[in-house]
């Protein structure tokens, strides 16, 4: 088998954070905010006023090498769900996808899922960072999100 049959192509973490869905919810629709909760330390930076209302909305983001992604909404449910594709600027999405998904287990307890899905991605030259994508990264990255909603 090689590695691209061995790699799960869809990975997941989950974990509760001690603050309302809301609360959560506005850190990861607004792209302004993501570099301080991404576990992957892929983000510079993206401009304000960008917040994801809607499918279909598109937000661009500065990596930290400094290339520029759009990233096309298509799933969204506010204060629930939200899902969106990558994309180089300008180029339609390769296939790959991040979903955040909320629960409200109380009114101050949220179970959230952070899914990273490259079932459809066919450019073999991203395979390898694909790859590098773990359930670990991901658990970074609710770590790092449970802090900033968190705080006081």
């Amino acid at each position: 088998m090689t590695a691209e049959q061995e790699a799960p192509r869809v990975v997941s973490a989950s974990r509760e954070i001690a603050a309302g869905a809301e609360r959560i919810f506005a850190l990861i629709a607004d792209p302004a905010a993501q570099p301080g909760w991404d576990g992957n330390d892929n983000l510079a930076g993206a401009p304000a006023g960008q917040r994801v209302r809607r499918a279909g909305d598109v937000f661009t983001m500065t990596l930290t090498r400094g290339a520029i992604r759009e990233n096309h909404v298509v799933e969204f449910e506010e204060g629930r769900r939200i899902a969106w594709r990558p994309a180089e600027a300008g180029e339609r999405p390769p296939g790959h996808l991040w979903r955040w998904e909320l629960e409200p287990a109380s009114a101050s307890r949220t179970r959230v899922t952070c899914t990273y899905d490259w079932t459809q991605l066919t450019d073999q030259k991203r395979f390898r960072r694909a790859r590098a994508t773990t359930p670990d990264k991901l658990r970074a990255s609710l770590d790092r999100l449970a802090a900033l909603a968190e705080a006081p």
